[in-house]
C-alpha cells in the first residue's frame, strides 16, 4: 500500500511569477538548480558554455508561458519569489542585445538567447513531458549535461536523483480526500482552518505559517490590482490584449 504522502499548504500555493507553475516556475526553478549544482561542484566561474533543450510540452507552448525567460532568469541567479516583475523584460532585452549572460549574477557567459535555447517541438523525453536538459562545456573542455522534468505545481525532479518534495511528517490529521476532512471535523469540531492550523504545525511554528499566508495573500492582492489597471498586451509573444483593465473600468463605471 502506497504510504501516505504529507502535503502542506505551501507546496499548494506558491509564489512566483507565472504564468505557470509547470512551464514557468518549474523550469526557473530548474535553471537555478543547475547553478547551484555548478557552483558547488566547479565554480561558476569555470563556465565556458550553457546550451537549453526543452523538449515535449516545454517546447510546444514555452513561448506562450514564457518558459525560455524563465530559464534565462534562472540562470541569471534571480529569484522567482522577490524579483521584480518590472525588471523581467529590460533583463532580457539585456541579455539577447548584449548576448551576453550573467551566471548567477557573478560571471558573463556568451549567449545567444535564440540559439542557446532551443524548442525542440517533435522530441520528448518518456518520463515526463515537462523535461529541459542543461548542456554546459566548462573552459578545461570537459562537458556535462543535467536533465530535469518540472512535474507540476512548481516541482521540479532531476533525473537520477530522487525527488525531495515528499515529506514524511506524521499528520494529527492525515487528510486524503474529502470524506478524511468530514471525518476529522467530525470528530473533533474543529473548523477546517483550525485542523489545516493543526497540520501546518507539525512543519513550523504557528507564526510562521500565518506570516506565511499573509505574504500570499498580499502577494495576490497585488497581482489582481496590477492586473486590474494594466492595459496592452500580455508578455509571452503571442500579442494577447489585456481584458482585465477594460473589464474592471465596466464594472466599477470609470471609477478608480
Amino acid at each position: 500500500m502506497k504510504p501516505h504522502e504529507a502535503v502542506s499548504v505551501f507546496d499548494i500555493l506558491k509564489i512566483g511569477v507565472g504564468p505557470s507553475s509547470s512551464h514557468t516556475l518549474g523550469p526557473w526553478k530548474a535553471a537555478l538548480s543547475l547553478i547551484n549544482s555548478i557552483e558547488s561542484k566547479y565554480g561558476i566561474d569555470q563556465v565556458e558554455k550553457i546550451v537549453v533543450l526543452l523538449y515535449g510540452s516545454l517546447a510546444k507552448t514555452g513561448v506562450g508561458h514564457g518558459t525560455d525567460v524563465a530559464v534565462a532568469l534562472g540562470l541569471f541567479g534571480a529569484d522567482p519569489v522577490t524579483f521584480d516583475v518590472e525588471l523581467i523584460q529590460p533583463t532580457i532585452e539585456e541579455i539577447k542585445n548584449s548576448k551576453r549572460l550573467f551566471l548567477n549574477q557573478k560571471y558573463n557567459i556568451d549567449f545567444d538567447y535564440q540559439q542557446d535555447i532551443q524548442f525542440l517541438m517533435t522530441e520528448s523525453l518518456p518520463y515526463h513531458p515537462n523535461a529541459l536538459t542543461f548542456l554546459y562545456t566548462l573552459k578545461n573542455g570537459e562537458a556535462y549535461s543535467e536533465t530535469y522534468y518540472s512535474v507540476g505545481g512548481g516541482f521540479i525532479e532531476k533525473e537520477g536523483e530522487e525527488a525531495d518534495f515528499k515529506s514524511t511528517v506524521d499528520l494529527p490529521f492525515p487528510i486524503e480526500t474529502a470524506q478524511d476532512l468530514l471525518h476529522w471535523g467530525m470528530k473533533t469540531g474543529l473548523e477546517i482552518s483550525d485542523i489545516v492550523l493543526e497540520n501546518e504545525s507539525m512543519w513550523r511554528p504557528e507564526s510562521a505559517t500565518r506570516e506565511g499566508l499573509w505574504a500570499i495573500w498580499e502577494t495576490m492582492r497585488s497581482c489582481i490590482y496590477r492586473g486590474c489597471h494594466t492595459q496592452g498586451i500580455l508578455p509571452g509573444g503571442l500579442n494577447v490584449v489585456r481584458r482585465a483593465a477594460e473589464m474592471n473600468k465596466r464594472l466599477l463605471k470609470n471609477q478608480t
